[in-house]
């Protein structure tokens, strides 16, 4: 009688595994939550992108549609965001790792 299992049975058991990591970022795909998952991690980066002047004027941050609203409490600082949109939408996405925000309008 043999207690101990052959080299063959041992490797096709390790071809299964795969790191946690990968499995996660499967599961968040499968279930379709990574986009999601992506616009959460940018509202709460908000501070550290766009720089704490920034974020002190900000009342609100929300997504819909692939789109960021931002509400701010200076007029003048909307209208230079308003100016450098795309320079924020590439800074946000370069943050994400993905196209993740198609544009941002600044209420």
């Amino acid at each position: 009688m043999r207690y101990f299992k052959k080299k063959e049975e041992i490797d096709r058991r390790k071809a299964d595994i795969q790191p946690i990591g990968d499995s996660l970022k499967a599961l968040m795909k499968a279930y379709r939550l990574d986009g999601k998952l992506s616009e959460v991690n940018i509202v709460q980066s908000w501070e550290r992108i766009m720089g704490k002047p920034i974020a002190l004027k900000t009342q609100e941050l929300y997504f819909r549609d692939h789109k960021l609203f931002v509400r701010l409490t200076s007029a003048p600082l909307k209208h230079e965001l308003n100016m450098s949109k795309s320079k924020v939408v590439e800074l946000l996405n370069r943050e994400a790792g993905a196209d993740v925000v198609k544009d941002v309008v600044f209420l």
